[in-house]
């Protein structure tokens, strides 16, 4: 049986619990810590907004409109969102450039140190079965590369209403104060009903991603992972991914993803 909290008491909540304190992840805590604690917390909490209540996973909820009162169900796992924009505003455009990884794409990522022997001389399929993009590609704070994210979803099919929503909407933390919902568009808009996307960025979480610079643009090898230096890793929480020779860079922040909107 499942006790409805509201995202306004869920941190106190947590951080009463040992074993579920969100807050016992520090803001220079890594990746790998902070995903064990909320991992325990997503076990163990319901996720839901101040205005809403947590769908029964066995029973149909009726389609919703933004401005309708949203129910939300728990990912299995947690997952994380590539986003871009202003760390100060609470909404803007461009989601429809943003990323989403369905799983922590650090542990089957390869380091820098083995490109050429886990990537170039297999081919670019990386041990863990995903292609390496020559021309786009990814780095984490730990010199990590990663598998591309996918396009994040921003929209949804509704059943009962037999049409396609253009919206979709995800609960989001950073893993400190604000949790919140995020509601991206299909043109592209987003929104956070709480908080700033500073709010909602793991700090520890660096990314970017890295593309040819016009000078080389489609040339092989220029734009490569064997340019960076490997000294300029871990990277610090909050800072920004160090430059590779020959690439444009573009940071990109870090949402934990917890659940999302469940439209019947």
């Amino acid at each position: 049986m499942r006790v409805p909290l509201t995202l306004l008491t869920i941190a106190a909540t947590l951080q009463q619990s040992n074993s579920l304190s969100l807050s016992n992840v520090s803001q220079q805590g890594t990746r790998r810590a902070a995903l064990t604690t909320i991992q325990s917390a997503i076990a163990s909490a319901v996720l839901l907004t101040p205005k809403t209540a947590l769908a029964n996973e066995e029973q149909p909820q009726p389609a919703v409109q933004p401005s309708s009162t949203p129910k939300f169900q728990r990912y299995p796992q947690l997952r994380f969102i590539a986003a871009l924009g202003d760390p100060n505003a609470s909404s803007g455009t461009g989601a429809n450039t943003w990323g989403l990884w369905k799983d922590d794409p650090g542990p089957r990522g390869v380091y820098l140190r083995d490109y050429q022997e886990r990537l170039v001389k297999r081919g670019g399929v990386a041990p863990a079965g995903w292609t390496f993009q020559n021309n786009d590609w990814w780095l984490e704070e730990h010199g990590l590369i990663m598998h591309n994210p996918e396009p994040l979803p921003s929209k949804k099919y509704s059943k009962s209403m037999g049409q396609i929503l253009p919206y979709k909407r995800y609960v989001v933390t950073g893993d400190r104060e604000v949790t919140t919902v995020l509601t991206v568009f299909e043109d592209g808009r987003w929104e956070l009903q709480k908080g700033n996307l500073y709010d909602v960025t793991h700090l520890p979480c660096r990314s970017a991603r890295y593309t040819p610079t016009a000078d080389n643009n489609g040339s092989d090898g220029m734009c490569t992972p064997s340019k960076a230096n490997g000294k300029d890793f871990p990277v610090k929480p909050g800072a920004v991914m160090p430059s590779v020779p020959d690439c444009n860079k573009q940071d990109y922040a870090v949402l934990f993803v917890l659940g999302e909107e469940v439209i019947a």
